[in-house]
């Protein structure tokens, strides 16, 4: 992976206005405006937060989302609720991901399809 600024994850270089003591996010879905550019609108997106050691606090989604989806708490979602969410937009979080295969890959150790495949069968047992 080359050392130029990641448009997939963002570390932090002031406080997040989060409720997390979070360092880091990882796009996860946002409206691709163009592809081979990776230009992106931020109307529908989410994020997931990461704490200084890569512990997942939480996700925040765009307040259309929520919108979208007024049985959910808030903007902010951790624990069950944030797997909830998260399997309501797994394909397309999938698909956006796949935007930034490489550098997932390098995070996750699986490329992203195989990664939210499984991820799908264990959040769902989490929400059980």
């Amino acid at each position: 992976m080359n050392e130029k600024k990641s448009l997939f994850i963002r570390q932090y270089v002031r406080a997040s206005k989060s409720p997390w003591d979070d360092s880091s996010t990882l796009l996860l879905l946002a409206d691709v405006i163009e592809q081979k550019t990776l230009e992106f609108s931020f109307t529908r997106y989410i994020y997931c937060h990461r704490d200084a050691v890569g512990n997942v606090l939480g996700v925040s989604i765009s307040k259309a989302l929520l919108d979208d989806n007024p049985e959910f708490s808030g903007r902010y979602l951790e624990g069950v609720e944030m797997f909830a969410f998260l399997i309501l937009y797994l394909d397309e979080i999938a698909k956006f991901c796949e935007l930034f295969a490489e550098e997932f890959a390098l995070i996750f150790m699986l490329p992203p399809a195989e990664f939210f495949s499984l991820a799908e069968v264990m959040w769902l047992k989490m929400i059980e």
